[in-house]
């Protein structure tokens, strides 16, 4: 499963018709270990290489008018069937869908963002209008 949008979904979400602050749904599985694109040991887990990221990434999102508005462990399954497969809940805000992309490109961003490939299983990451219904 992806971890990174690709090229069509950051475009389909630039033309998409959300408008003003945009907030996004991160369902988030980690691996058992966390594994290191460049092979380096560690005894991490994968919750805790995505922990790192989120300790560095939570403060880039609110110096550049974001904010953190929910983390949380996945807890049980209400409605559907199956297993759940998420291991943790997070809920970000960004100013606007163009921040958003301007942030999570940043080169600054690319630096950190190795603990969270070490970390993640897998995502989905749904993009939420303010817009009243």
């Amino acid at each position: 499963m992806s971890i990174y949008p690709r090229p069509d979904q950051i475009k389909a979400l630039l033309e998409s018709d959300l408008e003003g602050p945009v907030c996004m749904l991160n369902l988030l599985s980690f691996k058992p270990r966390a594994e290191y694109e460049d092979g380096r040991a560690t005894d991490l887990t994968g919750r805790e290489a995505y922990q790192l990221y989120g300790a560095q990434m939570a403060p880039f999102v609110e110096s550049r008018g974001g904010r953190l508005l929910h983390t949380s462990s996945a807890g049980l399954l209400v409605v559907g069937d199956g297993d759940l497969t998420w291991d943790m809940v997070a809920i970000m805000e960004y100013p606007s869908k163009t921040a958003f992309v301007e942030i999570v490109t940043a080169p600054e961003v690319a630096g950190f963002s190795v603990h969270r490939t070490a970390g993640l299983a897998s995502q989905l990451l749904v993009a939420c209008s303010q817009q009243p219904l």
